[in-house]
């Protein structure tokens, strides 16, 4: 079930690897603040420094996020934001930076048992289902797995060793690590046991590791960095593109430099 090592995010990781730096991964929600402005947030985030832009997949009813995303995905919803024009959006981005789809599952499954075909063929590299953990449906997750896709997997920081290991073994790109339990949002600080969950995933697997949920700040996003492979930021990038893309995009610059100034 894990696919190609010979992906463009295994590449991506590999160069970083190389150059001593840490990945900045960015989540946007399709669509969100409208379709137009969405693709100069897509292209304006990887010019700014964005190494995997992961886009969502606006759903109705989105339990794992909080209300930052909640209200973005609404706001694509509205604007008639589908599966098939959250692939027309990734379409016309163009970008040269890898794509990860972040979706729920119905919304795959809806669109079709050539869903994941069509997303290869459009440009995005790997795919993270918030709803389907290891094991919870092998069919399924065979269907992901040789979809030629990256199956991105997320832990969360009370999986036990074990388990992360059999995340690790059927997963693909990178491994997401949820510092915190809860839904997505920002936050004050990272939790103090962030570094021994660190370990422990270290042990498991041999995927690069992001941390996210959570990081809202430049420093915030050093700190996490030091620890792991690199770092996801996803409410705070979507509040800022809320007011301006500009605004969003001087985030992500700034957080670029916090992590290139380690």
């Amino acid at each position: 079930m894990t696919t190609s090592t010979a992906s463009r995010l295994a590449a991506r990781f590999a160069a970083l690897r190389a150059e001593g730096r840490k990945a900045l991964v960015c989540y946007v929600t399709a669509g969100h603040p409208d379709p137009a402005a969405s693709i100069a947030l897509l292209r304006g985030l990887a010019g700014a420094g964005a190494d995997v832009i992961e886009v969502g997949v606006p759903f109705s009813d989105p339990l794992a996020d909080g209300p930052v995303i909640q209200q973005s995905s609404q706001v694509a919803l509205d604007h008639g934001i589908t599966y098939a024009r959250t692939l027309d959006l990734v379409r016309e981005a163009a970008l040269d930076v890898p794509v990860v789809l972040f979706s729920y599952l119905n919304p795959i499954i809806a669109a079709g048992n050539d869903a994941l075909q069509r997303a290869r063929e459009v440009g995005v590299d790997g795919v993270l289902v918030t709803d389907l953990p290891v094991g919870a449906d092998p069919v399924r997750e065979s269907w992901f797995g040789a979809s030629g896709l990256d199956f991105v997997r997320l832990v969360a920081p009370t999986t036990p060793l074990p388990r992360m290991e059999e995340i690790g073994r059927h997963g693909g790109g990178f491994v997401y690590l949820i510092s915190r339990l809860g839904v997505t949002g920002e936050r004050a600080s990272l939790p103090d046991d962030l570094p021994q969950t660190v370990a422990r995933l270290r042990a498991a697997t041999a995927l690069p590791l992001c941390i996210g949920f959570g990081i809202s700040t430049p420093e915030q996003a050093r700190v996490a960095a030091d620890l792991g492979d690199g770092v996801v930021v996803g409410s705070a990038i979507v509040r800022a593109a809320g007011r301006s893309v500009d605004e969003a995009v001087a985030l992500v610059a700034a957080m670029r430099a916090a992590l290139d100034a380690r």
